[in-house]
């Protein structure tokens, strides 16, 4: 998978930094994967204390 995970807030990125975080600090070692698309309704995206609809890797290393 080309795709990384941002170790900041766990959101799925393709270029070379986090494009809401900001951070730069991006891993190909991850694992899960979840969509949130209401993060207002979402009891998962409660749990992964998200609030903006996104793509998120549930385990980053």
């Amino acid at each position: 998978m080309s795709d990384k995970a941002c170790r900041e807030c766990h959101r799925i990125v393709t270029g070379t930094a986090c494009a809401v975080c900001g951070s730069s600090s991006l891993s190909s070692d991850w694992g899960g994967y979840v969509v949130i698309i209401d993060a207002s309704r979402s009891n998962i995206a409660k749990k992964l204390n998200v609030d903006i609809p996104d793509k998120y890797a549930l385990k980053v290393r």
